[in-house]
């Protein structure tokens, strides 16, 4: 399927709206890397591993955390990219009144509920976020709460089973190799702790 202009126009509209939005957030990795680099490895997560062709799934991606990370409202972002557009991001914000706990259960429970077009962004995001476990992962985190994220992001993942093969299977892949990373840093852990020991 090719996207008209009227279609590209809408997501770059979308890419200038999210990066104005989250201009002042950075991720929270060692290099501080700019927030809208995750809404655009979400995206082409989407669009190469996925292979979604859904204008709104694509435009939504590139919105999904304005609502919950900055001062956008659910008004504001359907006035400007219509109804649709703005419910699919309502399916993915969290609750920030709620407690973190609170938040991260309700993603899994509420998984299995969640339209197909946010099932989509919700399988990608979760792809990106592991990524990040390996590749620039949050500052401070300790091994164990790495781990912790990958065993809760499966949780999520699998109330999302059949979906999307091809963006499951991506991030079955991914999960494997952040735990594969993870175990050779935690062997080297108790290899310095053995020699210091020694």
């Amino acid at each position: 399927m090719n996207f008209s202009a009227i279609d590209i126009s809408l997501i770059l509209k979308a890419i200038k709206f999210a990066a104005q939005k989250h201009q002042h957030q950075r991720r929270k990795n060692e290099w501080a890397s700019p927030y809208i680099n995750h809404l655009i490895a979400v995206s082409e997560i989407l669009w190469e591993i996925g292979e979604v062709r859904d204008i709104n799934t694509m435009v939504a991606a590139v919105l999904h955390d304005t609502i919950e990370d900055t001062d956008t409202s659910p008004e504001e972002l359907e006035r400007i990219f219509g109804a649709k557009i703005c419910a699919i991001v309502n399916e993915v914000t969290d609750d920030k009144r709620l407690p973190k706990q609170v938040r991260k259960r309700l993603q899994v429970e509420n998984a299995g509920h969640a339209s197909f077009e946010a099932r989509h962004i919700k399988l990608a995001d979760k792809i990106a976020n592991v990524q990040d476990i390996i590749d620039a992962p949050p500052t401070g985190w300790s091994l164990e709460r790495r781990w912790e994220y990958i065993d809760w992001a499966e949780e999520v993942i699998n109330r999302l089973r059949g979906s999307n093969a091809k963006l499951e299977q991506y991030f079955d892949e991914v999960c494997r190799a952040a735990r594969r990373k993870l175990e050779q840093e935690k062997k080297e852990v108790y290899s310095e702790l053995r020699n210091t020991v020694e």
